[in-house]
């Protein structure tokens, strides 16, 4: 990896056994370029500088967006603990009700407040929530259920697998998007960037 400025831009290289060049703005507002191997130096600094309207862009999106988290109330101490028993409650319950309705069996539930996950299933079909999930509305938390549910059925993100997704829950895109669209919000209540 290297790192290069074009005026006033500065980017970090990336690459791998990609074909093609790619830019990825990140959580933090670096710009990556994602470039093949052999792909020359000399022809990525104006492939950047071709993408500068839309890099801007990006970058006063992203500084616009984390202002607006900065002003999200963080939850307390006391909140976020009422918050995690609450799930302890409700998500087992959830489970219960999918997992029957699609003959899959798991093992251990835990509950967590974490930054990077809204669940996860180990291959031993231990299953991991976040406690932030009770802030979305319930049919994000459904979905969020059934998904780690199905790897029950298929351990990856397959097209075998989203079939079961959609098989168990037929509307999961929109929660899936609603999810997607107000993730960083509610992450917001408990971390900083």
């Amino acid at each position: 990896m290297s790192q290069t400025t074009v005026e006033p831009i500065s980017y970090r290289v990336v690459r791998s056994k990609r074909k093609t060049l790619a830019l990825h703005i990140t959580k933090s507002g670096e710009l990556e370029v994602r470039a093949p191997y052999r792909f020359p130096e000399s022809q990525i600094a104006p492939f950047v500088a071709a993408h500068r309207d839309w890099i801007l862009k990006q970058l006063k999106r992203l500084s616009a967006q984390k202002k607006a988290l900065a002003d999200v109330p963080k939850l307390t101490e006391q909140e976020l603990t009422a918050l995690k028993e609450k799930a302890k409650l409700l998500l087992p319950q959830r489970v219960e009700y999918f997992a029957k309705r699609m003959g899959v069996k798991y093992g251990n539930i835990t509950i967590r407040c974490q930054k990077t996950r809204w669940g996860s299933c180990s291959g031993k079909g231990n299953l991991n929530f976040n406690c932030l999930l009770l802030l979305t509305p319930e049919a994000v938390i459904d979905y969020v259920v059934v998904h780690e549910l199905c790897h029950r059925k298929e351990m990856n993100h397959s097209a075998a697998f989203w079939r079961e997704v959609e098989k168990a829950y037929p509307n999961y895109r929109e929660s899936y998007q609603w999810l997607k669209q107000n993730e960083q919000a509610i992450l917001a209540r408990v971390f900083s960037e």
